[in-house]
Formats: C-alpha cells, structure tokens, sequence
C-alpha cells in the first residue's frame, strides 16, 4: 500500500529558531535526546512517528527531548508519481557530516541544511535516524562499529536486526557525526532503516522504534507499550562493495539479508571484475537496485552473524 504523506508545515516555526526543530526541557537533568526524520526527503515513515509525537504533546520527564525534519526542502517536491526523485535536491545529505565537508568551499541544499543545524546537533546525546530502503527486507538497526553503539542498540531491542558496520566510503552519515561513532565516547546514535519507502508496516516501525529509544534512554520512561525483541540479531560488516564500473550487474535479485553459505561465492560483476562473499554465511545487507548502481555508490554491504557477546558465529 502506497502512503500518503503527513503535512509537517505545522511545525515549520521549531521552537529555538532553527526551522522544523523542537525542543522541549524537563527542567530536571538528563541526557539531551533527538528522533530525526526526513535526512533523505522520500523516506515518510519517520516524518509520521515524528509528526506523531509532536500531535501527542509529548515531553521529556527528564532531561531534554528534540524533534526535527531534517531535508525538508526534498521533502517538499515530493510526487507519489515519482517519488524516488525526492531523495534529494543535490546530493545525499546523510554523506555530507564530516568536518572538512561542512567547513568546506561546497554548496547544495543539502549541506546548507547540514550546517544549518549542525550546531545543534552537537549538542544531542542520543539520536534515533529514521530511514526507510530502496528495497522490501526486515527492518535494520545501523549502530555503527563501536561497542558502545552495539550495546546501546542491544539496550533498545529494536528492530530486530542489527547491522554493525563504519558507513560508506561516500561520505560520513549524520549518525557517525560529532563523536557518535567514536569507541569510548558516552553519546550514541542509532540509524533504523523501517523498512521499504511507503508501506504501513515501515511507520509501524517508525513508531516502535521511536518510543522504545525515549523509554530506553529515560527521557519518556513508560512511553512504549511494545516489548523490545527477545533475541536481537546482529551481523558485522567486512566487506562494503563500492561500484566502480558503469555497468554492475548481480548475478540474481538477492534481497536484504539474504545468506550465501560458502566464501568465494561470485553475487555480481563489476564490468568484468567479479565480486565474491569473503565469508561462509554471508549476510548481503541491501543491495542497492539497478536504478543506485552507479560509480562511487555502494552495491551491497557484506557481513558475517555475531553472537551475543560480539564473537563472529
């Protein structure tokens, strides 16, 4: 079932100046704690838990609670007809978050919106990024490769899976941004992709996910009436495959989270080059469809399971 988009235009106004941003404190101490939607402006399902919440009135019992619509210029040229074409304005503002890009010569909307609220979000202690995928597969938590962001995903139970891994040689994600992806440093993010753009089942997602990171992180305790996952999964990226040849092809339509059991396996052809699974049961992590297969993307990330106590399976 395709979804209709939630009108934010509400909250254009935000509350400290920076427009589509709330912020509301508890006026008592805690962590400062952030759901963000729309880092990519075709991916609805967090824009409606986040424009939710906002409906609810809901407000942090500790510390303090942020809400924000992060490419809401994307966002705006949305077409149901078309929408994968809202991705972005210029380019994808979830690999613009490291500090020579931003204090960088570039221009594009994209990163005028970054360094817009990049003040503010370096003040956030704990980020949920809610995303949607190009493609039908479980929902994903991305956590990046610290033990502390694996542990804090673990403590939310949600989604399900979680995908260990250091983002994209194309540039640095809003979740790795400013000591998030640091081992050892106390803030933590944690990027859920919900599932395929526009279904129900991702602003299902969206929602659990939501309220189980303010119950987790103590800012709405008793805010999630869902239990987390009794047996979260988690896989550890060896392998991101950046596409280096215009013509990439897969060798069959793999999904997310599909296993290929022995190591050396060819999954697709980079022009001639083939590409092969470094591992016996390997995990292959959204394979990117034929439309995102272009030079300096990544095709497909590929993993290896984890047990509880992080040891490879």
């Amino acid at each position: 079932m395709f979804l209709d988009t939630p009108d934010i235009t509400p909250y254009r106004a935000g509350t400290d100046g920076l427009a589509y941003v709330h912020t509301f404190h508890s006026g008592r101490p805690g962590p400062h704690v952030c759901i963000n939607a729309l880092t990519h402006g075709n991916e609805i399902c967090g824009a409606w838990a986040v424009a939710a919440l906002l409906d609810e009135g809901v407000r942090p019992t500790a510390g303090t609670l942020s809400l924000s619509f992060a490419n809401v210029e994307a966002f705006s040229r949305f077409d149901r007809n078309n929408p994968e074409a809202t991705r972005w304005v210029d380019e994808d503002m979830n690999r613009v978050w490291d500090e020579a890009t931003l204090d960088g010569p570039r221009q594009s909307q994209e990163l005028a919106r970054a360094r817009e609220m990049r003040a503010f979000f370096d003040t956030v202690d704990f980020l949920l990024d809610l995303h949607s995928m190009h493609t039908p597969g479980p929902a994903l938590g991305l956590c990046g490769a610290t033990a502390g962001g694996l542990d804090f995903a673990r403590r939310l139970g949600v989604p399900e899976y979680l995908v260990i891994d250091a983002g994209h040689s194309a540039g640095k994600r809003l979740r790795d941004y400013a000591g998030f992806g640091d081992e050892g440093n106390p803030r933590q993010a944690l990027l859920v992709e919900c599932g395929f753009h526009f279904e129900h089942a991702a602003v299902v997602m969206a929602h659990r996910a939501s309220r189980r990171f303010l119950d987790a992180t103590g800012a709405c305790p008793g805010l999630c009436a869902d239990a987390p996952f009794p047996d979260v999964k988690a896989v550890r990226i060896v392998d991101a495959v950046t596409i280096r040849h215009p013509e990439f092809l897969f060798t069959r339509d793999w999904e997310s989270m599909d296993s290929v059991p022995h190591a050396g396996t060819v999954i697709a052809y980079d022009g001639d080059t083939p590409v092969t699974t470094p591992c016996d049961d390997c995990v292959l992590v959204m394979p990117a469809p034929e439309r995102y297969r272009l030079p300096g993307m990544t095709a497909v990330r590929l993993g290896r399971r984890e047990h509880g106590d992080g040891a490879s399976a």
